[in-house]
């Protein structure tokens, strides 16, 4: 173990170097493609007089897709310089990085008697390789800010569900923990994130009640605006079944198998709330039509989670099998494999390569899931139950 302040501090300046050879050395920049489009549909709805869902960015086909409370949040960057949204949008994502080490990941060094700063400060360069959390920075995304929005309800004692129900009302994918917290029994937090969503969707309503009406009459059903399904970056179960062109009856039937197993394991195992949410993020990557790998921040509780658990290992060699388990998956997520197949993500020849990080989602479910049945039954439904406080 590396001790002295020198050392630790050349540790992290090597790490730094290598993470910048790497991003400047791997080709897959976005270029801020998704702000763009943020900026760009904000500004010609709110300064053009446009309608906001008939905007699309620099002649493609894509356009803003997020409900009108979503472009409410986002519109000052109607007035924002190109170069000002750009460094707001890394620094928020930045900051968000910084508050799930802190939430997440500094509790866990604790708990093991590990030192703090060093290894938070090399988490934090892993954030910027990991692929679903780098391209949420490349693109401008707001995936991370969202995950902040969902896991701060594991902290607010007085508001829970506040949280989730304002990233519901930015973005259809967080609606699902809405779905667990009925599920575990959590009436009085559901309730919260429910009439936090539905006020904020008014609010938007009253504001601007043509985009509205336009997004959830139209705009929300038309997948086409958003991207096509067997694009390699669809990493969710609807994106394997098309690149197998198969029917979409097939989609359902594995959508219905996974949403069914998932109650029947929240109702039946009542988990601790990092569990539930970590399992229900899992959930929300599968089942999702189109979960972009930027999307797959939405594991990255359940990653900490599993971490923790393989520390907890009490034996030497099945712990270091664990945490080198935990590094081999980093590793591939890291490593932009499935972009292999961009190209021909088609058929049966495609099929193991093209949907890499599905097959890692389901792994980790499964680990999750595994390590659950391991342990006694949470014995309080509450969504602080268990959970860290440091």
């Amino acid at each position: 173990m590396i001790r002295g302040p020198r050392a630790q501090v050349a540790l992290v300046t090597l790490a730094a170097i290598a993470v910048a050879v790497f991003l400047a050395t791997i080709p897959t920049f976005r270029h801020f493609f998704d702000l763009g489009v943020y900026r760009g549909a904000v500004r010609y709805w709110l300064i053009d007089g446009g309608d906001l869902y008939d905007f699309r960015y620099q002649d493609t086909e894509y356009g803003f897709t997020y409900p009108p409370f979503a472009a409410l949040a986002l519109s000052p960057l109607a007035i924002t310089s190109w170069p000002v949204a750009v460094a707001a949008a890394a620094l928020l994502n930045a900051g968000a990085v910084a508050l799930l080490i802190r939430w997440q990941f500094a509790p866990i060094l604790r708990r093991h008697g590990r030192p703090v700063w060093t290894p938070c400060a090399l988490m934090f360069l892993g954030f910027l390789v990991f692929e679903p959390s780098r391209d949420t920075f490349s693109y401008g995304q707001v995936n991370l800010l969202l995950l902040v929005l969902v896991c701060s309800d594991l902290r607010n004692r007085k508001m829970s569900g506040v949280g989730i129900g304002l990233a519901a009302a930015i973005k259809l994918t967080p609606v699902i923990f809405i779905g667990y917290l009925i599920l575990s029994r959590q009436y009085r937090q559901a309730a919260t994130a429910i009439a936090t969503a539905a006020g904020a969707t008014v609010l938007a309503l009253l504001i601007a009640p043509e985009a509205s009406v336009r997004f959830w009459t139209g705009a929300v059903w038309d997948t086409n605006r958003i991207g096509k399904l067997y694009y390699v970056s669809n990493q969710s179960l609807r994106g394997v079944v098309a690149r197998l062109d198969a029917p979409s009856t097939l989609w359902l039937a594995a959508v219905a198998l996974v949403v069914a197993y998932w109650c029947w394991w929240v109702r039946t195992r009542r988990p601790d709330p990092l569990t539930g949410f970590a399992v229900t993020g899992v959930i929300a990557c599968l089942v999702s039509p189109i979960t972009w790998v930027h999307h797959l921040v939405w594991l990255i509780p359940g990653l900490f989670l599993l971490l923790d658990r393989a520390m907890r290992t009490p034996a030497v060699v099945p712990r270091r099998r664990r945490l080198a388990v935990l590094a081999a998956g980093f590793v591939v997520m890291s490593s932009s494999i499935v972009w292999l197949w961009w190209a021909h993500p088609m058929g049966w020849d495609a099929f193991a390569g093209s949907n890499a990080y599905v097959w890692i989602s389901l792994v980790v479910l499964a680990a999750l899931a595994r390590e659950a049945w391991a342990v006694a039954p949470a014995p309080a439904h509450g969504i602080h139950a268990g959970a860290d406080r440091s």
